[in-house]
Protein backbone atom coordinates (compact mmCIF):
# COMPACT_ATOMS: atom_id res chain seq x y z
CA UNK A 1 0.00 0.00 0.00
CA UNK A 2 1.27 3.17 -0.70
CA UNK A 3 1.87 6.24 2.04
CA UNK A 4 0.43 9.71 2.48
CA UNK A 5 2.93 12.21 2.35
CA UNK A 6 3.73 14.03 5.30
CA UNK A 7 1.04 16.62 6.67
CA UNK A 8 2.95 19.42 6.12
CA UNK A 9 4.02 18.58 2.30
CA UNK A 10 0.14 18.56 1.75
CA UNK A 11 -0.39 21.68 3.76
CA UNK A 12 2.01 23.47 1.51
CA UNK A 13 0.65 21.99 -1.96
CA UNK A 14 -2.53 23.11 -0.09
CA UNK A 15 -1.56 26.81 -0.14
CA UNK A 16 0.43 26.88 -3.19
CA UNK A 17 -2.88 25.21 -4.89
CA UNK A 18 -4.40 28.38 -3.45
CA UNK A 19 -1.66 30.74 -5.13
CA UNK A 20 -2.99 28.58 -8.31
CA UNK A 21 -6.87 29.00 -7.89
CA UNK A 22 -6.26 32.91 -7.24
CA UNK A 23 -5.80 33.11 -10.83
CA UNK A 24 -8.02 30.47 -12.19
CA UNK A 25 -10.94 32.73 -10.12
CA UNK A 26 -9.92 35.92 -11.19
CA UNK A 27 -9.88 34.86 -15.04
CA UNK A 28 -13.55 33.26 -14.54
CA UNK A 29 -14.86 36.18 -12.03
CA UNK A 30 -13.91 38.14 -15.25
CA UNK A 31 -15.81 36.73 -17.40
CA UNK A 32 -18.92 35.89 -15.15
CA UNK A 33 -18.95 40.00 -15.01
CA UNK A 34 -18.35 40.03 -19.03
CA UNK A 35 -21.25 37.48 -19.70
CA UNK A 36 -23.85 39.04 -17.28
CA UNK A 37 -22.77 42.91 -17.54
CA UNK A 38 -22.27 43.22 -13.88
CA UNK A 39 -22.18 46.54 -12.91
CA UNK A 40 -21.18 46.38 -9.33
CA UNK A 41 -19.08 43.86 -7.20
CA UNK A 42 -22.21 42.65 -5.12
CA UNK A 43 -24.63 42.32 -8.00
CA UNK A 44 -25.30 38.79 -9.14
CA UNK A 45 -22.88 38.01 -5.60
CA UNK A 46 -24.66 34.28 -4.85
CA UNK A 47 -24.55 33.84 -9.22
CA UNK A 48 -21.61 34.32 -9.02
CA UNK A 49 -20.37 32.14 -6.27
CA UNK A 50 -22.37 29.27 -7.67
CA UNK A 51 -20.45 30.01 -11.34
CA UNK A 52 -17.40 29.31 -9.17
CA UNK A 53 -18.01 26.19 -7.37
CA UNK A 54 -18.58 24.90 -10.87
CA UNK A 55 -15.53 26.15 -12.68
CA UNK A 56 -13.36 24.96 -9.69
CA UNK A 57 -15.22 21.57 -9.69
CA UNK A 58 -14.30 21.84 -13.88
CA UNK A 59 -10.52 22.19 -12.37
CA UNK A 60 -10.44 19.69 -9.39
CA UNK A 61 -12.31 16.74 -11.33
CA UNK A 62 -10.68 16.87 -15.00
CA UNK A 63 -7.23 16.97 -13.41
CA UNK A 64 -8.24 14.33 -10.71
CA UNK A 65 -9.62 12.01 -13.14
CA UNK A 66 -7.11 12.49 -15.96
CA UNK A 67 -3.93 11.66 -14.35
CA UNK A 68 -4.95 12.28 -10.65
CA UNK A 69 -2.69 15.38 -10.14
CA UNK A 70 -3.58 19.25 -10.41
CA UNK A 71 -0.31 21.56 -10.77
CA UNK A 72 0.10 22.12 -7.34
CA UNK A 73 -0.20 18.36 -6.68
CA UNK A 74 2.17 17.55 -9.61
CA UNK A 75 4.94 19.81 -8.30
CA UNK A 76 4.60 18.73 -4.55
CA UNK A 77 5.06 14.84 -6.08
CA UNK A 78 1.54 13.79 -4.90
CA UNK A 79 -1.11 11.47 -6.47
CA UNK A 80 -4.54 10.85 -5.97
CA UNK A 81 -5.81 7.30 -6.34
CA UNK A 82 -8.17 5.26 -5.42
CA UNK A 83 -8.04 2.67 -2.65
CA UNK A 84 -6.02 0.47 -5.34
CA UNK A 85 -3.77 2.64 -6.30
CA UNK A 86 -5.56 3.07 -10.15
CA UNK A 87 -6.54 6.52 -11.22
CA UNK A 88 -10.20 7.64 -10.05
CA UNK A 89 -13.22 8.06 -11.84
CA UNK A 90 -15.11 11.55 -12.57
CA UNK A 91 -17.62 10.36 -10.37
CA UNK A 92 -15.59 9.47 -7.72
CA UNK A 93 -13.77 12.83 -8.24
CA UNK A 94 -16.85 14.93 -7.93
CA UNK A 95 -17.87 13.14 -5.00
CA UNK A 96 -14.54 14.27 -3.39
CA UNK A 97 -14.63 17.83 -4.56
CA UNK A 98 -18.15 18.37 -2.91
CA UNK A 99 -16.94 16.60 0.21
CA UNK A 100 -13.55 18.54 0.57
CA UNK A 101 -15.70 21.58 1.18
CA UNK A 102 -15.65 19.80 5.09
CA UNK A 103 -12.70 22.36 4.92
CA UNK A 104 -14.55 25.43 5.02
CA UNK A 105 -18.12 24.98 5.13
CA UNK A 106 -18.07 24.62 9.35
CA UNK A 107 -16.13 27.90 9.82
CA UNK A 108 -18.20 29.46 7.54
CA UNK A 109 -21.10 28.35 8.98
CA UNK A 110 -20.02 29.52 12.27
CA UNK A 111 -19.29 33.06 10.94
CA UNK A 112 -22.88 33.50 9.64
CA UNK A 113 -24.22 31.95 12.79
CA UNK A 114 -21.85 34.73 15.02
CA UNK A 115 -23.38 37.11 12.67
CA UNK A 116 -19.57 37.97 11.64
CA UNK A 117 -20.46 36.95 7.87
CA UNK A 118 -19.20 40.71 6.79
CA UNK A 119 -15.77 40.84 8.79
CA UNK A 120 -13.52 39.67 6.20
CA UNK A 121 -10.67 39.12 8.79
CA UNK A 122 -12.65 37.48 10.96
CA UNK A 123 -13.85 35.18 8.25
CA UNK A 124 -10.53 34.37 7.12
CA UNK A 125 -9.19 33.44 11.13
CA UNK A 126 -12.39 30.75 11.23
CA UNK A 127 -11.50 29.64 8.06
CA UNK A 128 -7.94 29.17 9.07
CA UNK A 129 -8.65 27.68 12.32
CA UNK A 130 -11.07 25.13 10.74
CA UNK A 131 -8.46 24.30 8.12
CA UNK A 132 -5.78 23.40 10.77
CA UNK A 133 -8.15 21.49 13.39
CA UNK A 134 -9.51 19.75 9.89
CA UNK A 135 -5.41 18.99 8.60
CA UNK A 136 -4.91 17.42 12.12
CA UNK A 137 -7.85 15.32 12.28
CA UNK A 138 -5.94 13.49 9.75
CA UNK A 139 -3.61 12.13 12.42
CA UNK A 140 -6.29 10.30 13.95
CA UNK A 141 -7.15 8.37 10.72
CA UNK A 142 -5.17 5.06 10.62
CA UNK A 143 -2.94 5.66 7.56
CA UNK A 144 -2.83 9.26 8.12
CA UNK A 145 -5.49 10.07 5.24
CA UNK A 146 -8.01 13.15 5.16
CA UNK A 147 -11.02 12.32 6.05
CA UNK A 148 -13.21 13.25 2.91
CA UNK A 149 -10.22 10.71 1.14
CA UNK A 150 -11.54 7.90 3.72
CA UNK A 151 -15.43 8.43 2.65
CA UNK A 152 -14.92 8.76 -0.71
CA UNK A 153 -12.47 5.83 -1.43
CA UNK A 154 -9.72 8.25 -2.65
CA UNK A 155 -6.55 8.36 -1.18
CA UNK A 156 -3.25 11.00 -1.40
CA UNK A 157 0.04 9.08 -2.17
CA UNK A 158 3.93 10.03 -2.95
CA UNK A 159 4.55 10.41 -6.59
CA UNK A 160 7.64 10.26 -7.89
CA UNK A 161 8.46 10.09 -11.67
CA UNK A 162 10.30 7.27 -12.72
CA UNK A 163 13.17 8.38 -14.94
CA UNK A 164 13.70 7.62 -18.45
CA UNK A 165 15.79 4.31 -18.80
CA UNK A 166 19.48 4.70 -19.92
CA UNK A 167 20.10 3.72 -23.75
CA UNK A 168 22.82 0.83 -23.72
Amino acid sequence: MAQAPGLARRLACFLYEGVLLFGVTMISGYLFSALTHQTHALQGREALQAFEFVVLAIYFCWFWSRGGQTVAMRAWRIRLTDLQGQPVSQTRAMARYVCSWVWFLPALGLSRLLHQDHSTGQIFGWMAAGVLIYAAAALLHPRRQFWHDAWCGTQLVDWQVKAPAKKA
